[in-house]
């Protein structure tokens, strides 16, 4: 059992968080896949120790604190912290194909991810909008899901990485019935939720008030659960944005991106962990960017890391044993 780390962003505080990581022992061989340059670098530059070993691919033996496993990938330009460069997006977007094809041959158990800038991507002539659908296209599946969570929440989203005047007319019916479909299979896969209930948010204020301040409830959201409940679904909605924190529910859906992260990320910011849903492999990451103000600094923290890592480790074992 092994999972592939990614360093993200090289200027970002990727390589920060992954020193800080290694500072402990794990229990999982873990394999960076990074410029072994850059982590030196950093780790010089942070005052922590780091013994890096060089592989080629997925390793079985656990190491011990202070050590890294790394696949070394090169950036062709000087990195320095906190100072994007766009002539190392083609590398960094190499790394993240390399991460998904190995995923999906089975030479890692699962990828987290640590955060990449999407705008030196996109500047540098490549069109990104986040690793879940990056990962999506490469394992040629058409639909996704992400799933943000912490101890407290769990919160899935219909729409991602989409501008706000964009995101009524991306529901539809099918979409929607899409999305809660395989929210329902992948919570009963990892986490052994038998029947797990989801709360749905409503796209408009108070949930569409009866179709007075907007339809979408009407002729979208209610007949897709409608739907869904006589197939056995325990669903509940569509509700009100702003009081469905309060539901008792396993999971909560919102329509998009703002409309549900900002509570998680108040509830437990530094513990919290995105999970992509619907891939056929195990693809967990960071809830944060790239930091590039802390790169360097010994002041970015790590603990969201760590929780990715966790995460990923347990859900390696909770699929195992259903394979078992």
């Amino acid at each position: 059992m092994s999972i592939a780390i990614t360093l993200g962003e090289p200027a970002g505080i990727g390589a920060d968080i992954l020193i800080q990581l290694v500072q402990r022992a794990w229990p999982t061989p873990l394999i960076v896949l990074g410029d072994p340059d850059v982590l030196s670098a950093r780790a010089k530059l942070l005052g922590l120790p780091l013994q890096i070993k060089e592989t080629e691919g997925s390793e079985q033996t656990p190491l011990a604190a202070e050590e890294m496993y790394c696949k070394p990938f090169s950036f062709p330009h000087p990195v320095t912290p906190g100072v994007l460069n766009a002539a190392n997006v083609p590398v960094l977007l190499e790394i993240l194909r390399y991460a998904g094809q190995a995923c999906l041959e089975k030479k890692f158990d699962a990828v987290v991810t640590a955060p990449v800038h999407k705008s030196i991507i996109n500047d540098a002539g490549f069109y990104f909008c986040g690793h879940t659908e990056f990962f999506a296209k490469l394992a040629k599946v058409n639909r996704v899901v992400m799933l943000l969570m912490n101890a407290r929440f769990k919160m899935a989203l219909v729409t991602t990485h989409l501008p706000l005047k964009k995101v009524a007319d991306a529901i539809t019916q099918d979409m929607l019935t899409e999305t809660i479909e395989i929210l329902n299979n992948d919570l009963k896969k990892y986490f052994k939720l038998k029947r797990p209930r989801i709360a749905v948010c409503g796209l408009n204020p108070h949930a569409g008030e009866g179709g007075y301040l907007g339809d979408e409830e009407k002729k979208i959201i209610s007949p897709v659960l409608t739907a869904l409940k006589e197939k056995g679904l325990d669903l509940q909605g569509p509700l009100s944005a702003d009081t469905i924190f309060m539901e008792n529910a396993d999971v909560i859906l919102a329509m998009y991106h703002d409309q549900g992260l900002p509570l998680l990320k108040l509830s437990d910011f530094h513990h919290a962990v995105n999970l992509t849903l619907g891939l056929p492999f195990i693809r967990a990451s960071v809830d944060h960017g790239t930091a590039l103000n802390l790169a360097g600094t010994g002041r970015a923290d790590a603990r969201s890391l760590i929780s990715a890592v966790k995460l990923a480790i347990e859900l390696i074992h909770a699929v195992k044993e259903d394979k078992q």
